[in-house]
């Protein structure tokens, strides 16, 4: 069973909606002891990076969700759930999880429409296991107006562009954070988050 973190953040039906149609077995959750008993972790996202870190507090799923990846459960952040991945956020100043080394900057770029919304195609010069089936220069569906650097480039799978190059796909062994949504990217999204399931 895959646990969908419930943090008061939105796009959880969308998720368990594509999952549904997948056929893999879902629950939007925020209770510590159905995560912990999940088999792996998807964390949607739209909202603040402060927020998003209270409300896991105060659920007391931030030991959880840690442990989780601790033992090795698969775990994918979907645009907020990917950047509240890395130590902080410019957004409001946040420390997150420090999972990967780096941070979340804002868009610098004042040529540019902020926040991205919109399809973007991503870039790879090798597909991971995420993006198996997925051709480069697919389009994804984004809409955000920060993204993750982390310190080692080699965590970086794929790239888009908006005004400036940034990831798009960020992996360390079982842990994933995705800056689009597949849950509104059609059949590329539905290809990624059964790629995901297929892990686990």
């Amino acid at each position: 069973m895959i646990a969908i973190i419930d943090y008061s953040a939105g796009n959880l039906r969308s998720v368990a909606r594509a999952l549904d149609f997948l056929g893999i077995e879902n629950k939007i959750t925020n209770s510590p002891e159905s995560v912990a008993a999940a088999d792996a972790v998807i964390v949607p996202g739209v909202g603040q990076a402060a927020s998003a870190m209270r409300n896991l507090k105060e659920a007391g799923l931030v030991e959880v969700i840690r442990k989780n990846i601790e033992m090795g459960k698969s775990y994918l952040g979907i645009c907020l759930g990917l950047q509240i991945l890395f130590e902080k956020s410019a957004e409001d100043d946040s420390k997150c999880f420090g999972i990967f080394d780096g941070e979340v900057v804002k868009f610098s770029s004042d040529k540019v429409k902020i926040p991205h919304i919109g399809w973007n195609p991503i870039e790879f010069s090798e597909a991971s296991q995420i993006l198996d089936g997925v051709g480069n220069s697919t389009p994804f569906y984004f809409a955000h107006s920060f993204f993750g650097i982390p310190r080692d480039e080699n965590l970086v799978k794929a790239t888009t562009t908006h005004g400036e190059i940034f990831p798009a796909v960020i992996n360390r062994g079982n842990v994933w954070g995705v800056q689009f949504h597949p849950e509104k990217s059609g059949k590329a999204g539905l290809r990624v988050l059964e790629n995901f399931t297929k892990m686990i």
